[in-house]
């Protein structure tokens, strides 16, 4: 997908604007596949204008269905994309913690490789754990497995969603404009019996390619 993708354009940020301000997204090198398709989109402008369809306060806010720009009256939205996958790329170092992008997908009994969607993705919010929170996660989410010391000084300060790990894929952060998150998921929504959606428009205006600052 880095056919068309020149060099210089592979070292910027990606300024996201939304109707509750905007953000400066910067995307992981480890995750090649993830960080070229989403630069080809928005270049092709297909995040401008649509909306945040699904949002849950304390966990994440997800956009990407290009049926939200317009929806028709009685259609429901937030499956739609461009018609493809991406492999999935979980990388060790990549988790969720509070302000990270990653990739939506459908679940394990469709999508046994765990691949992402085409253009939908989340911003994680999450919440902060205690230790006691995050040794749960392990034993009944994570099936076991150990969240990394580092990765559970993050989790116990500034917050996320650690069972998400290594079963989504993770490829860039949030460098400025965390807040913005924040002010989406304060958003009253239908709540989980109605699919989480937002009572409130919160509309992504525009996205593009920004010189990186050092």
């Amino acid at each position: 997908m880095a056919g068309g993708l020149s060099k210089a354009n592979l070292n910027k940020d990606i300024e996201m604007v939304t109707s509750k301000g905007t953000l400066i997204i910067r995307l992981s090198d480890a995750t090649p596949l993830h960080r070229d398709n989403f630069i080809k989109l928005v270049q092709q402008r297909y995040y401008d204008s649509i909306r945040f369809h699904r949002i849950i306060k304390n966990f994440m806010v997800q956009a990407g269905d290009p049926g939200t720009r317009r929806p028709l009256s009685g259609v429901q939205t937030g499956s739609g994309g461009p018609g493809y996958t991406i492999p999935a790329e979980f990388r060790p170092e990549l988790f969720h913690k509070k302000g990270v992008i990653a990739a939506a997908r459908e679940n394990d009994d469709t999508n046994p490789l765990k691949a992402s969607a085409g253009s939908q993705f989340y911003l994680v919010q999450g919440k902060i754990f205690t230790d006691a929170g995050l040794d749960s996660v392990e034993t009944f989410r994570l099936k076991g497995r150990k969240i990394p010391a580092p990765h559970r000084a993050v989790y116990k300060t500034l917050g996320g969603a650690p069972h998400l790990d290594q079963n989504y894929t993770v490829f860039g952060e949030v460098v400025e404009g965390i807040t913005v998150i924040d002010s989406i998921a304060a958003v009253p929504t239908t709540g989980k019996a109605g699919g989480d959606r937002p009572l409130e428009e919160v509309r992504i205006i525009k996205v593009s390619l920004v010189k990186r600052k050092k």
